[in-house]
């Protein structure tokens, strides 16, 4: 049961004191139905708290939001048959945008997360802001006529963009594959065509969000490890997504790693695990040993499909590198599920089989008694649905649920 400090009102609810809080806002009636359960006002009313009377009133102000509706009726224990309410997840809509280095992967979906549309480009990070935003407002105004739904109908855009960003801001900062964003403030440059909130993370975050969402709703502690161009880890620590003080937290690619040496990194130091693990330097190794002319990742995933041997041993040895690190992440923040996505884990299980060999021989045995390590289930869709949920997040936050019914009632 909700708490409220307040004294009894004429009604039997809460009347506030001078200068105390009204007690639970509509966004508090919001929350109990926003599992999608349909409940009636007396079972809110019991749940809550609160007078019959003010969770009609807080009903009334959610419907005329849109955001909760009618849902059949209950079972009557003698006279009108009691009215449902649930939450309404068609009420508004919100874009997901995953842009990676050569791509963009654009979905919009209702409050429950259900894709309406979608839309992919092979499309630069490199082609800077304006281009890629320019396309970006195009893209959304062409997914709303894909639904038939209005502009109006947008509640907000979630984006996730392949460097750091600082999320507070939406700011990249010092981004090294996207040159011409650096501290530009995307938010503000979206709005400039599209007039919603706008919220920006890195990829690695959203591809955390929207693996568990997706698919470990009911684990509190992930973490989430991209392989690709470079390595980064998303991670969730009771429920809560954790970007750290600068929104670097999971930098897991520029950690000095044993067999690390001298080999040099993009970042200016030397011996990181990105310059072993790493798509271009794995093909690089690959190179070293066979004389060929490879690039990137989708060269060595390509050669590992095929069954070369040279390709599936560097990838194994690559998986052990990562491993070295996940071992250290698991004894400092001991997550129940680790996640493995990123273009190379497509490459099979065996950068899953390296990562695995050294965690659970290096990690400490109560971390990783009920530790899984899977790979990644959503694939190149993480991205996009965490964008969407962080999006789904700001427009049904207590806050944004008050401000708009104080807007309703002014």
């Amino acid at each position: 049961m909700l708490n409220v400090h307040a004294a009894a009102g004429p009604d039997g609810g809460s009347s506030p004191r001078p200068g105390q809080s009204a007690g639970p806002g509509v966004s508090d009636i919001f929350a109990l139905l926003r599992d999608g359960q349909p409940r009636t006002r007396a079972e809110l009313a019991e749940v809550s708290g609160l007078a019959r009377s003010t969770v009609a009133a807080r009903i009334d102000a959610l419907m005329a939001l849109g955001l909760v509706a009618p849902y059949g009726g209950a079972a009557s224990t003698g006279g009108r048959r009691p009215s449902l309410f649930a939450l309404n997840p068609a009420a508004r809509v919100v874009v997901g945008a995953d842009f990676g280095a050569t791509h963009a992967l654009v979905s919009l979906t209702d409050l429950s997360g259900t894709e309406l549309a979608v839309e992919r480009e092979a499309l630069s990070i490199a082609a800077g802001p304006d281009d890629v935003v320019a396309w970006l407002a195009g893209a959304v105004r062409r997914l709303l006529a894909a639904a038939d739904r209005r502009p109006e109908d947008l509640a907000a855009i979630g984006i996730g963009l392949p460097g750091p960003v600082e999320h507070e801001t939406g700011r990249p900062i010092n981004p090294p594959i996207m040159p011409g964003w650096d501290r530009v403030d995307v938010p503000a440059l979206v709005q400039r065509h599209i007039d919603v909130p706008v919220l920006v993370d890195n990829d690695v975050n959203i591809m955390a969000l929207g693996e568990r969402t997706a698919n470990w709703p009911d684990v509190d502690d992930l973490m989430f490890v991209k392989v690709a161009t470079g390595i980064g880890a998303g991670l969730i620590s009771g429920g809560v997504l954790q970007r750290g003080a600068q929104g670097t937290a999971g930098d897991l690619g520029h950690v000095r790693v044993p067999r690390g040496g001298e080999a040099n990194c993009r970042c200016g130091n030397t011996g990181c695990l990105e310059a072993l693990a790493g798509g271009p330097a794995l093909a690089a190794a690959l190179n070293r040993l066979t004389g060929g002319t490879l690039e990137g990742s989708s060269d060595v995933i390509a050669l590992v499909r095929s069954g070369d041997l040279s390709a599936i041993q560097v990838l194994r040895q690559a998986g052990r590198d990562i491993g070295d690190v996940i071992a250290m992440c698991v004894n400092l923040i001991n997550p129940s599920v680790v996640v493995i996505g990123g273009s190379l884990a497509q490459a099979g299980e065996h950068l899953l089989a390296g990562i695995r060999e050294v965690v659970y021989t290096r990690s400490l045995p109560l971390a990783t008694e009920h530790l899984r390590i899977v790979p990644s289930v959503s694939g190149e869709r993480a991205g996009v649905a965490g964008a969407s949920a962080m999006a789904v997040a700001h427009v049904l936050s207590p806050e944004a649920i008050d401000a708009a019914s104080a807007r309703l009632a002014g």
